[in-house]
């Protein structure tokens, strides 16, 4: 009862029973229930035996597990009064593809064989990756054999392992993009690294001043959150730089009005550690990513995988690889691409008519947008987006995503809800953001 293992409302065994399990007389036991009932925690009822009726005051005290990820910032659900939560990374997860999905499981479960579901290759199933190489080549440019892939749980533990490899180098200093993703940053600064941040404008990252930085982790392809493309200038400097670039690409299946930019990965292989999942092209709960790193660093790689957790489940990772092989998984992203045009289109028609003076950066890829809001003064972007979630509308400030002062902006995604719920959410922004006397 102390430990919580039995809780009020369950029912003690018959004491004839459990004297005979304990080998002691039942006297002794029917002594210890009534001491029990004698202090409130059981009583007899008739048709039920003895019941649990409460707990001794010492037992451990329950943990708060929402306070605990909130100072991790870390969500366990949306906060109270939201019901609309507009936060970027959200993707659409009411349109994971079921139907494919058990189909694939279905498949790969009638031909999978024992070895498949041993302990393998810590850097993940031979067929998903071999499968990963060609996807990567064909979409995005990328340049490597399947033993280059490491297989991970997400992007977050690419990171993760990166740091860990980079540190037993010596290098324990990265430059991140300012503004640029925290999360990525929080992930880096637990495992032991310091970020430097570097300004980004309208090129992307300010690639001359990475300057003495060792290594460097950026989002080329698509800026998070500015929404930026790094400019061929750009790139041509970054791949000038004798430091490791780890690139995050994050989002590389969301292209909308433009044809998509190639890897960094595919012009500088040892160069460049790449980075990308299926978190929003499937669902993040997946926990499914892929770590392409430069040869050097594989034998590190492994060893710190195969440290942290002996590699991926085995059947997921194979599912995967036959969505892949099949055409489903291309079938699925371009009805996702179709379907967030259309949730793209209509918050953009929305914050145009009920923000007509702000300016939208972001719209021609991923599951975001970025509304900076120039014109209201000095107020904090923190303020504005808690007038806007007493609205039910839950956004980010932009500041939550710099190092640098800057002018407030508010990122909003759009990937989780249908066109109509993003236009009231629109209108629901401009009038927690409409000046006094409007």
């Amino acid at each position: 009862m102390a430990a919580g293992r039995l809780a009020p409302g369950d029912r003690l065994p018959a004491t004839r029973q459990l004297a005979a399990e304990l080998g002691v007389s039942r006297g002794v036991v029917v002594q210890a229930y009534q001491r029990l009932t004698d202090e409130g925690l059981a009583a007899a009822r008739t048709g039920s035996g003895t019941v649990v009726t409460g707990r001794p005051g010492t037992r451990r005290p329950a943990l708060d597990r929402r306070r605990t990820l909130d100072e991790l910032r870390l969500p366990l659900s949306t906060p109270d009064g939201i019901d609309l939560n507009l936060s970027p990374g959200v993707p659409d997860l009411s349109a994971f593809p079921r139907t494919a999905w058990l189909r694939a499981e279905r498949t790969v479960l009638d031909r999978v064989t024992g070895s498949d579901l041993g302990y393998g290759d810590p850097g993940g199933a031979p067929g998903l990756r071999s499968q990963l190489v060609g996807w990567l080549s064909r979409t995005r440019g990328v340049r490597a054999e399947a033993d280059d892939v490491v297989v991970t749980a997400g992007v977050a533990q690419g990171l993760a392992l990166l740091a860990q490899v980079l540190r037993g180098e010596g290098v324990s200093d990265v430059a991140v993009e300012d503004p640029g993703s925290r999360g990525a940053t929080d992930q880096l600064a637990y495992w032991g690294m310091r970020t430097t941040g570097v300004a980004v404008d309208d090129e992307g990252m300010r690639t001359d001043l990475l300057a003495d930085a060792a290594a460097a982790l950026l989002t080329p392809a698509h800026q998070f959150p500015t929404g930026v493309v790094l400019s061929p200038g750009r790139r041509r400097t970054l791949l000038a730089w004798p430091g490791l670039i780890i690139e995050d690409d994050y989002d590389a299946e969301h292209r909308y009005d433009r044809s998509p930019v190639a890897a960094l990965q595919g012009s500088a292989p040892e160069r460049v550690a790449y980075l990308g999942s299926v978190s929003k092209s499937l669902a993040p709960g997946m926990r499914l990513g892929w770590l392409v790193a430069p040869r050097r660093m594989q034998t590190a790689l492994l060893a710190a995988k195969h440290a942290t957790d002996l590699g991926n489940p085995a059947v997921p990772q194979l599912v995967l690889a036959e969505l892949l092989a099949s055409g489903d998984y291309e079938r699925h992203l371009r009805a996702v691409r179709e379907r967030q045009r259309r949730r793209r289109d209509a918050l953009l028609g929305a914050l145009r008519a009920h923000l007509p003076g702000a300016r939208v950066a972001g719209v021609a890829a991923g599951l975001h947008l970025l509304v900076m809001l120039e014109g209201y003064g000095d107020t904090p972007d923190t303020v504005l987006a808690e007038r806007v979630a007493a609205a039910g509308v839950m956004v980010h400030p932009l500041s939550w995503h710099r190092r640098r002062p800057g002018p407030p902006g508010l990122v909003i995604g759009y990937a989780a809800h249908p066109p109509d719920r993003l236009a009231e959410a629109a209108g629901r922004i401009g009038m927690a953001l409409s000046p006094p006397g409007r």
